[in-house]
């Protein structure tokens, strides 16, 4: 099969949490087309995931350690996985694959968090220029960013 044949190829990356709950409605994508989910590690079990990166935060004195084995870990990924198209709800853990789709020039889809509905969250401001598509969860997030447009709630 050639490479325009087959089917595209999804990473859907997120944080734990809300983040990743939102993620999840996404589960008729991965279905109808080839993905795989990617998320952090924590005590919950996670069934959908194939991956797990290690889990980090802003305020955590660990991040950037944490950060540079999640991006060793992306770049493993990337390679075996090799998606087509990166969709992300947010935040840290998601970074890495924000900038391999950027390099290796792939679809990358935002999709702001649906607990922020009056005000913009630090990943979406970062991410937002290198977007193909910027979608946000409420009306009223539209006026912080340039590229968004309403996609209307997850759940």
């Amino acid at each position: 099969m050639k490479k325009h044949d087959r089917l595209p190829r999804l990473c859907l990356v997120s944080s734990s949490g809300g983040h990743w709950e939102q993620l999840q409605k996404l589960q008729p994508l991965v279905e109808k087309y080839d993905g795989f989910f990617v998320t952090e590690k924590t005590q919950f079990a996670e069934p959908k995931a194939k991956y797990f990166l290690l889990q980090t935060d802003l305020k955590d004195k660990w991040m950037p350690f944490k950060m540079a084995w999640n991006s060793l870990q992306t770049i493993f990924i990337w390679m075996c996985e090799r998606p087509d198209f990166v969709i992300t709800t947010g935040t840290m853990v998601a970074y890495p694959f924000y900038l391999l789709s950027i390099l290796f020039k792939k679809k990358f889809i935002f999709i702001e968090t649906f607990g922020r509905a009056n005000m913009p969250t630090v990943a979406g401001k970062k991410m937002e220029k290198h977007t193909d598509l910027f979608i946000v969860q409420w009306e009223t997030q539209k006026r912080f960013y340039r590229k968004a447009i309403y996609g209307g709630c997850l759940y």
